[in-house]
């Protein structure tokens, strides 16, 4: 049987190389909405993050997730990304 290549993605925030089912994905969408992407299957260009408080907080802090998407974050996604920070260890 032929081995199956594992997709590998980048952390924004601390630049750790994952597996993508590991990491979460905010989405820039063709039509410009942004959106926490939790299946991985959006279409649009995506900027992964690691689950933890620490890189949720730090790519928030540093506008990682603004560079990476090129606009600017609406204040609905800032908010529910930190409500996420704040359920995670």
């Amino acid at each position: 049987m032929k081995i199956k290549k594992v997709p590998l993605r980048t952390c924004v925030a601390c630049h750790t190389t994952r597996p993508k089912k590991e990491l979460m994905r905010v989405v820039r969408q063709p039509d410009g909405q942004l959106l926490i992407d939790t299946k991985g299957k959006v279409s649009g260009r995506g900027a992964y993050l690691c689950p933890s408080r620490q890189c949720i907080t730090g790519a928030l802090k540093t506008h990682r997730i603004e560079r990476a998407l090129e606009v600017p974050l609406p204040e609905e996604l800032v908010v529910a990304l930190n409500q996420l920070a704040e359920e995670l260890p």
